[in-house]
């Protein structure tokens, strides 16, 4: 390894709000976490109800009621239908007069002469 370049580690203890406490090396000393592998409901097979109410609580009290309310829409008056403009007359295609004929294909271009 070269010096002077890597972070230090430390001996470290994680511990979870649960109480599991776990020994490791890390760059920072002593962390504290919300949940581990001993408490997380996919490792235990145990189903944890969180208390929403509580945060819908918490949010109604802060910002109002939580019921949502529909807009109504603006009211518009009726609009006379448009009329549709009669259609343009088409004009047959006219090819243009080539006025000097492409060579075909392995050919090689006519020389112009120069007057």
């Amino acid at each position: 390894m070269k010096t002077g370049i890597h972070p230090e580690s430390h001996d470290t203890t994680i511990t979870c709000t649960c109480g599991a406490v776990y020994n490791t090396r890390s760059t920072v000393k002593n962390i504290r976490i919300g949940i581990c592998a001993a408490c997380h409901p996919f490792f235990t097979g145990e189903q944890r109800f969180i208390d929403t109410a509580g945060r819908v609580d918490k949010f109604s009290q802060r910002y109002g009621s939580t019921n949502a309310t529909r807009r109504e829409a603006p009211k518009r008056e009726p609009q006379a239908p448009k009329q549709k403009a009669p259609p343009k007359e088409k004009k047959p295609y006219t090819p243009k007069p080539a006025e000097a004929a492409a060579p075909a294909e392995g050919e090689a271009a006519p020389a112009e002469a120069n007057a």
